[in-house]
């Protein structure tokens, strides 16, 4: 699976999810909240890489969040400069606009704090971000960063 690049200054407008649903950039005092969640839905790999994001200035984790519930989370510069990723939403929640909004909105970001593009590695919806950002593939990038990972058991 190739990795993927985006160009941030060409992204399509933002999407609103349902209107009680709220995308927001996560609060430091939120980092175990987020990375609980996480690594309960989605395992403690995308729990230290949600982590890393919240050491950034500002935090470069958002969340969507609904009645004060987490719905789905969002982040960039977690593993490496420029790489966007993790980013996940619960179940119940998927095909609702709630990714495509995290998505949008961490990209913005991530164009607002001076990058021109962002890279996604591995990912495991390719179509997803082909249809909601634009991304292309990167040729000769399998398996690129994240090259030797240590198997998690």
């Amino acid at each position: 699976m190739s990795d993927l690049l985006i160009k941030l200054y060409a992204l399509p407008q933002p999407t609103s999810p349902q209107d009680n649903i709220t995308v927001r950039r996560a609060f430091a005092a939120e980092r175990w909240l987020v990375c609980d969640w996480v690594t309960k839905r989605f395992g403690p790999g995308w729990a230290s890489e949600c982590e890393a994001s919240f050491a950034r200035l500002p935090v470069a984790c958002f969340i969507a969040v609904r009645d004060g519930d987490l719905l789905g989370f969002a982040c960039y510069d977690a593993t490496a400069r420029g790489l966007f990723g993790p980013t996940g939403v619960a179940g119940s929640e998927r095909n609702h606009g709630v990714g495509t909004a995290l998505l949008l909105a961490a990209l913005r970001d991530m164009g607002a704090q001076g990058y021109a593009y962002a890279i996604i590695g591995r990912p495991d919806s390719a179509e997803f971000y082909r249809k909601h950002a634009g991304a292309i593939e990167i040729p000769d990038s399998d398996p690129g960063f994240y090259r030797g990972l240590i198997k998690q058991i």
